[in-house]
């Protein structure tokens, strides 16, 4: 069965893209300190509109895409986003991933949307694993890993070439009969 779709929690919405979440999402995704440890450099106004056309058609782990692609809104406003997309050949492996505003930091709303997202995953489809890898250097998204209850299993060392720079990489991991 698909995860049924939105999502809500006491305090969140998480719910598929619309067009016009460019705008919403350009405001944390610009800003530098965000974007740091992420993929991409600062998003400009028209690579934000590209991104959620990407996005749109990332409608659940059974779809084409293989992946879901959810904006977390708090009171009506969007504050983050989360993704889950299948990763490997079996379907029962999935990595998950994160942004949220630096506005929000600090109130747990990124502990609430990733908790619901992975309790979901592992509710509705036959998952054995989801795994987090993000730059080591970044610690509140480490930190975020522990509190969902996900264990570090790696350290890779200037694994990566990113940003003019060789990066590390941590992995961390949490099998469905962990939760």
């Amino acid at each position: 069965m698909p995860i049924p779709l939105p999502l809500t929690t006491d305090r969140l919405c998480l719910r598929t893209y619309l067009p016009d979440d460019a705008d919403a999402l350009l405001a944390y995704y610009s800003d530098p300190d965000v974007a740091r440890y992420l993929l991409d450099e600062p998003w400009a106004e028209e690579y934000a509109r590209q991104e959620v056309e990407r996005r749109l058609v990332r409608t659940g782990l059974r779809s084409d895409a293989r992946s879901l692609a959810l904006v977390v809104e708090h009171q009506g406003q969007v504050i983050g986003d989360l993704a889950i997309w299948l990763n490997d050949s079996t379907g029962r492996k999935a990595e998950i991933g994160w942004v949220f505003s630096a506005q929000v930091a600090g109130k747990g709303y990124a502990t609430e949307a990733a908790t619901a997202l992975i309790d979901a995953a592992f509710t509705h489809h036959d998952l054995h694993r989801i795994e987090a890898q993000m730059d080591a250097r970044n610690s509140a998204s480490a930190q975020l890993c522990e509190r969902l209850g996900m264990q570090r299993e790696a350290h890779l060392r200037q694994n990566w070439w990113m940003k003019g720079e060789w990066t590390s990489t941590l992995v961390y991991g949490v099998l469905a009969s962990e939760c």
